[in-house]
């Protein structure tokens, strides 16, 4: 059922585009798909608009917008210079003279830091200067090993200010897997921490700093963050430990008129600005290389146009504070940290959003969001499934009516969950108009966080923001806008300059029917190249080795030469509804094949999952070469349910009513856990592969898995079939 989104707590960012269009250019349109279409078809318009409302500035004029239209090797503003650090400290004066912070953060044992914008400036041009001084040159590679912390913004702007580039691995990531990364790119210098927090336990990591510096000849110099440590004694000890190195804290400590007067470089508008890697299955995972210029406009268009994230200083967005749960390994953490590039207080937890293992806690985000005056909060939809597999109450969390946006993404959010947190959050409304109604005022002081919308102005429902792209061009293909009708279950339209389609086998696109998703047309976001990609052969492989070179290029449809290259084809299955709206149904390389009818994963997790005993699951079809299909079904079950004959019959009653009876697996079984990836996704495919009779070292990086404990049983499973 469609419910309308509460439009009335601010202006919808997308309005305000429109109107500016409408007075800047004279240009109007009907309706979102008209809007959609202009901005797919028309490209020099469209991205001149986004350069020119962002207010994009460069001392050197671009002498085009998009000069080379070819995929891959899309030329974008060439002649511009941009900085993305340079993007972000513009605001400073104006957000601190509001009185916002930059940066809130709060970890598992309650440590709260605020960064103000002046600090924030000034850490990053003492440690930018610092970097400068161990000769580290525009181009060179500047490797992280750190949490989701202020001091990771901090080191991230420092290190692009002078062109440096940027590549950060998250802590909980052993050894093996950072150097599969890092090895790559052969940085010359190591910011690392000395340990992380997560699920209430400590977790050592100087071990690892030193297993890095060992295995890295290209690191020059190594800064220590003492991310454990507190007392004085304790951070000495451990700054002896991974001597020689310099101390984080006291090199952004200086202040002096050198770190006044630096200002970040300009730099071309494709400039390498960060590497970011590919969870890849088999083999090295990609290192992917973007561009200052191409991430600050995809960002900006985004965050602002279809995320909604507004300045925390202008009125119409007040007291902003933005939140999205990530760790540093997942392209999340990125889109974290671009909250910066539109003004806003970002807003960062660091440590696990359940609990502990030993004391599950979903309600640990939701009373940080309530206590900080959180106003858009995102996880991935796996976070939002647990709350309500835990029965989370939110009314019982604190005050959450500052929240006006959820967004998701990471997976398929099922509708089970949208419908959930919806209901929810009618119940925060519900009690917060209960208590404005025999409470005359609010006492919560205006800089702990925007005020409470009178029920009177409050209109629909919470919005989601549910949002689908991914790490390899750093962006959402499809995503959410305030100013559009929501179903439970969907994302709302594809977004602006996103030349998304579905296509069927024969490269045809195809409305309200599953087909691959493929972008038509260049986004300045895409790849720049892969590290150590001669003649870019991964990366034609990795996203354009489907359809013929030329075919569907044409904006607005139709065919170019061979010569104005391939479609980007992602790996996801799509389908686009009649009125625009689409849902992903997982990986298209993991699909099920049934007696002819194909499909992607996600809709029988939401048939199984719903079940109140089943708190995970996992499919494979190993139909191949013609074999007949065999489909298992893997189920994470609560602790003390077994998988009896009455539940696996309601497992497959699930299955046949939701979705087909060809859906019916073949078997079920009941496992301890389902194999993840660092970043929470399935896997799906190196599961299929490994009972398809292919060896375990073939198919799976165990470094790129969060739970590689898990795989002995499918092993064992494999080897009995």
């Amino acid at each position: 059922m469609e419910t309308t989104p509460n439009k009335a707590a601010c202006e919808p960012q997308i309005r305000r585009y429109q109107a500016w269009l409408a007075r800047e250019r004279g240009l109007s349109f009907d309706s979102y798909d008209a809007l959609w279409r202009w901005s797919v078809t028309d490209l020099d318009a469209y991205w001149q608009s986004v350069w020119d409302y962002f207010d994009i500035q460069s001392p050197t004029p671009h002498t085009a917008v998009l000069a080379k239209s070819v995929m891959p090797g899309a030329v974008w503003f060439p002649g511009a210079q941009v900085n993305l650090a340079r993007q972000a400290l513009r605001h400073v004066a104006p957000a601190h003279a509001a009185g916002f912070p930059a940066v809130i953060a709060r970890n598992e044992k309650g440590r709260h830091t605020e960064l103000s914008w002046p600090d924030l400036q000034r850490q990053a041009a003492a440690l930018a200067l610092h970097l400068r001084a161990q000769g580290v040159k525009p181009g060179d590679r500047v490797a992280a090993y750190l949490p989701n912390i202020p001091e990771t913004m901090v080191a991230f702007l420092a290190v692009v200010s002078i062109g440096a580039v940027w590549s950060v691995c998250a802590p909980d990531m052993g050894t093996h897997a950072v150097l599969d990364r890092l090895r790559q790119i052969e940085p010359v210098v190591l910011i690392a921490c000395d340990g992380v927090t997560y699920g209430h336990k400590d977790h050592d990591r100087l071990g690892v700093v030193a297993e890095l510096r060992a295995a890295l000849p290209t690191v020059r110099h190594v800064l220590l963050h003492t991310n454990l440590a507190e007392e004085p004694a304790a951070r000495q000890a451990a700054l002896d430990a991974a001597a020689p190195c310099a101390h984080l804290a006291a090199v952004t400590a200086r202040d002096d008129a050198d770190v006044a007067a630096f200002e970040p470089l300009w730099l071309p508008f494709d400039h390498p600005l960060w590497i970011v890697y590919s969870s890849g299955t088999t083999g090295l995972p990609k290192p992917i290389v973007h561009g200052h210029g191409g991430i600050l406009l995809v960002m900006r268009a985004m965050g602002a146009l279809h995320n909604d994230v507004g300045c925390s200083y202008d009125p119409n967005t007040w007291g902003e504070r933005y939140h999205w749960y990530s760790s540093t390994g997942w392209i999340m953490w990125n889109a974290q940290m671009a909250g910066l590039l539109g003004g806003t207080t970002c807003v960062l937890y660091d440590g696990n959003p359940g609990g502990s293992r030993e004391h599950p806690d979903w309600t640990t985000l939701w009373r940080f969001a309530a206590d900080l005056g959180v106003t858009f909060f995102g996880a991935g939809a796996a976070f939002y499934a647990n709350c309500l597999k835990a029965g989370v109450d939110l009314t019982a969390c604190g005050d959450l009516s500052a929240v006006r946006v959820l967004g998701t993404t990471g997976s398929p959010l099922s509708e089970d969950a949208q419908n959930w947190g919806t209901e929810q959050f009618r119940r925060v409304r519900a009690a917060v108009d209960a208590r404005l109604r025999g409470h005359d005022g609010d006492d919560r002081d205006p800089a702990t966080g925007p005020q409470p919308v009178p029920p009177a102005e409050r209109g629909g429902d919470i919005w989601w923001c549910n949002i689908s792209g991914g790490t390899d061009f750093a962006g959402s293909f499809i995503g959410g806008l305030r100013d559009l009708p929501q179903t439970p279950g969907r994302m709302q339209c594809r977004q602006l300059g996103s030349a998304v389609e579905a296509w069927d086998e024969q490269g045809r696109p195809v409305i309200d029917e599953v087909g691959e998703l493929v972008c038509t047309q260049p986004i300045p976001s895409m790849p720049l190249y892969f590290v150590g990609d001669i003649n870019h052969q991964r990366l034609i492989g990795s996203y354009f080795d489907m359809f013929p070179p030329g075919h569907g290029r044409k904006p607005g449809g139709g065919d170019l030469s061979a010569e104005a290259g391939a479609v980007w084809r992602h790996g996801d299955w799509l389908r686009i509804f009649p009125d625009g709206s689409c849902v992903i149904y997982g990986r298209s390389d993991a699909t099920i094949n049934r007696h002819g009818l194909r499909m992607g994963t996600s809709e029988l997790y939401s048939a199984v999952e719903a079940l109140p005993e089943v708190l995970d699951s996992m499919v494979v079809d190993l139909e191949y070469l013609g074999r007949e299909s065999y489909m298992p079904l893997f189920v994470v079950l609560r602790p003390g349910v077994v998988l009896d004959d009455a539940l696996r019959g309601r497992l497959n009653q699930a299955v046949r009513d939701s979705l087909s009876p060809r859906f019916v697996p073949d078997a079920i079984f009941q496992v301890a856990e389902i194999p993840r990836t660092l970043s929470g996704k399935k896997q799906e495919l190196p599961i299929k592969k490994l009972l398809l009779g292919q060896p375990l070292e073939k198919v799976i990086n165990k470094e790129a898995m969060a739970n590689p404990g898990c795989l002995d049983w499918y092993v064992a499973f494999a080897a009995a079939r």
